[in-house]
């Protein structure tokens, strides 16, 4: 049987989020704003529930044993990697024949072969993972417009269906995202660990210097603000995709280090030519990213 979800427009489609915090809430509210059929909601916190809502962000609380998933068409996971897995081995009797279940989890690991194996037949998992996020965590940060011109990685498997795929790639134009880009699992986890996960760390790191004072506020510019707009932190989260992703993540610390021991170095031989080359090799890469 073909994906229900394909036979239908994208307002027609009932979609089911879990995990109402940050990405969960902008996924809501990104659906509200395409005016879908109907949007359902849960969270570990009841009281993130009933406010989302009481705020019209979803329109009904999945329930207790969740019977009422089995209305969705869509399942979007945004929740810790293995709290995923959790939810769909609690819930594989609520999922029915023709559903897309998704995520937005920040590392992948092994489990969407994971998740692809328990799920009944005619049920699909395609993992995703949309590149926006902001400063801060919760509910209460959440905004459709995170979306915006942000890229869209789609993690397929050879268990995946090709109009699976072009669904969540139209899916994500449709919420605001500029591109989809396709990788494999093992890729995904290595390029985030260095695009999103090192920068996560040197931003803490910056602001838990030894040279941070009650003076410091008074000193900073574009530079500092900059380095430093991800170290509001949700530790919770963050600890648990550094630490199922150690392997990557050591290996890109290790790299930075290797970086800051050329500056180190060069600064320390009072070398400007060495120092001169290592901002020229910079310049040119940055501006291939924008």
């Amino acid at each position: 049987m073909a994906g229900k979800y394909l036979e239908k427009p994208l307002q027609d489609l009932t979609f089911a989020i879990v995990g109402l915090g940050l990405i969960g809430g902008s996924y809501a509210k990104a659906l509200r704003n395409l005016k879908v059929r109907r949007i359902m909601g849960m969270d570990i916190s009841h009281g993130i529930a009933r406010a989302c809502l009481n705020a019209n962000m979803i329109d009904e609380i999945v329930e207790e044993d969740g019977s009422n998933l089995k209305e969705a068409d869509v399942i979007i996971c945004s929740v810790y990697p293995e709290a995923m897995v959790d939810f769909v081995r609690k819930n594989i009797t609520c999922f029915t024949e023709g559903m897309l279940l998704t995520d937005a989890t920040g590392v992948k690991g092994t489990i969407p072969c994971e998740i692809q194996a328990m799920l009944p037949e005619g049920c699909e998992f395609l993992s995703g993972h949309p590149m926006a996020g902001r400063q801060g965590s919760g509910l209460g940060m959440s905004d459709a417009a995170i979306f915006i011109n942000s890229n869209y990685i789609i993690v397929p498997t050879d268990q995946n269906t090709p109009e699976a795929i072009a669904w969540l790639e139209n899916f994500a134009k449709a919420i605001g995202c500029a591109r989809s880009v396709k990788v494999s699992m093992e890729d995904h986890d290595k390029i985030i660990a260095y695009t999103s996960d090192l920068p996560h760390i040197t931003a803490v790191a910056l602001v838990n210097s030894a040279s941070y004072n009650e003076n410091t506020q008074y000193f900073i510019a574009g530079g500092f603000r900059d380095a430093t707009r991800v170290a509001d932190i949700n530790p919770e989260l963050w600890s648990d995709l550094f630490l199922s992703n150690r392997e990557n993540v050591i290996a890109e610390i290790e790299n930075y280090q290797k970086q800051l021991e050329r500056w180190k170095q060069a600064i320390a031989d009072n070398d400007r030519d060495a120092l001169k080359e290592i901002m020229r090799e910079a310049g040119p890469r940055r501006r291939m990213l924008y």
